[in-house]
């Protein structure tokens, strides 16, 4: 019997995963203090707003990185199960494999928010620990025939969104400073019906002073600053099957890319959720997660994933994306360099370069030299362990 003939790797795929974990990396650029020391530059200051979270309502560049990662995470869902398959391996023993991912993903997040904390730091709310806690039911969904995970998908938006539409609003009087909403932050506060999507005065709010509270902690939980919810895990399950459609649709048409499919997935998608926000009936916020950024982000995950497509798979751009493909291919590793290795590495060029090197270029460009050159050595770490062929794999 001939050897099977290895599927080859989606390589847009990895490029586009490859620019997510980019923009994440390239936070040590710093734009805002770049920004700061140039405040008439209007240049800066565009790149330092899409380096940041948005503070409540729309969105900026760095608000897609993480609706992209999960929705890639649904795109390679068809691809892992595929092959496994191919193995021979029992639906008994990919569900076993599948549990332990979910629950070495939610630890590894924990993991990292905990880092110079006195004590284990219990929050769901990161980036891996929202996947983590929804891989498993995305897995299953992904055994159940187009309909279903369709039907799925739009019922898990529809209970989320009804549920925080009935949750009772904050009374007229309340003073939202005890949530951690100060004065100046109150032009940002949602009016009328979307109310209910207000920031620390929701569902979601509710939920982790209970929930969050079970576990040991220094000081009670009263609120996160950013607005940050565990139950983020719900909608984000959604934009996960969507990269499972998106995954499922490259799979069955592996010599044309279904471009038609991605844009008109991607206008809906946008479309239905900027109605939503426009109408009142569910704002786009991606720090809770609403249902409209559900769809909102994920129909822009689909023109990105036809972006890359089209350049890669069309244009034949292959070589000029190498350097993402590099990233993408080793995103654990490269999420986890970036948490992990900052500090270190920005202490240690400090030491070994000295501030004639690093304030070359003057000192308000100095954070962009010193965020350049850590991004540089991120960067090879990444490209050695390709050299190598070690990819970092839960």
């Amino acid at each position: 019997m001939p050897d099977q003939v290895k599927p080859k790797r989606n390589v847009a795929v990895d490029a586009y995963r490859g620019l997510v974990m980019l923009l994440m990396m390239a936070e040590v650029l710093h734009f805002s203090q770049v920004a700061r020391a140039y405040p008439n530059s209007t240049f800066w200051h565009i790149l330092a707003f899409n380096q940041t979270h948005v503070e409540w309502t729309w969105f900026g560049l760095h608000d897609l990185i993480q609706p992209s990662f999960t929705f890639l995470v649904g795109v390679a869902l068809p691809y892992s199960i595929r092959s496994r398959q191919k193995k021979g391996e029992t639906f008994a023993h990919s569900l076993a494999h599948t549990i332990v991912r979910s629950i070495v993903l939610i630890a590894l997040g924990i993991f990292l928010r905990s880092i110079h904390r006195p004590i284990t730091y219990f929050t769901f709310e990161d980036t891996l620990t929202q996947i983590g806690m929804g891989y498993t039911f995305a897995f299953l969904l992904a055994f159940c025939r187009p309909r279903w995970q369709w039907v799925a998908f739009g019922a898990i938006l529809f209970a989320y969104w009804l549920a925080w539409a009935i949750y009772p609003l904050p009374l007229a009087n309340f003073d939202y400073a005890t949530v951690g909403v100060p004065s100046e932050w109150h032009t940002h506060l949602l009016h009328g019906f979307a109310a209910h999507w207000n920031k620390n005065v929701n569902l979601g709010q509710a939920f982790d002073v209970w929930f969050l509270n079970l576990f040991p902690r220094t000081s009670p939980f009263l609120y996160n600053p950013g607005g940050y919810l565990t139950l983020s895990f719900i909608p984000t399950l959604g934009t996960m099957l969507l990269g499972l459609a998106a995954g499922r649709w490259l799979i069955e048409s592996p010599s044309q890319i279904p471009f038609r499919r991605f844009l008109i997935a991607g206008t809906s998608l946008v479309g239905a959720g900027i109605l939503l926000h426009v109408l009142g009936i569910n704002p786009i916020v991606k720090r809770i997660w609403t249902p409209a950024w559900t769809l909102f982000s994920g129909g822009l995950c689909f023109y990105l994933l036809a972006a890359f497509s089209w350049l890669i798979d069309v244009q034949g751009h292959g070589r000029l994306a190498f350097p993402l493909v590099v990233i993408g291919m080793n995103s654990i590793a490269a999420y986890l360099i970036a948490h992990l290795w900052e500090d270190f590495v920005e202490s240690s060029l400090h030491t070994h370069l000295g501030d004639r090197v690093l304030y070359l270029l003057g000192a308000g460009l100095e954070p962009l030299v010193l965020g350049g050159l850590t991004l540089l050595i991120y960067w090879s770490a990444l490209y050695w362990m390709y050299r190598q062929k070690i990819l970092l794999r839960i």
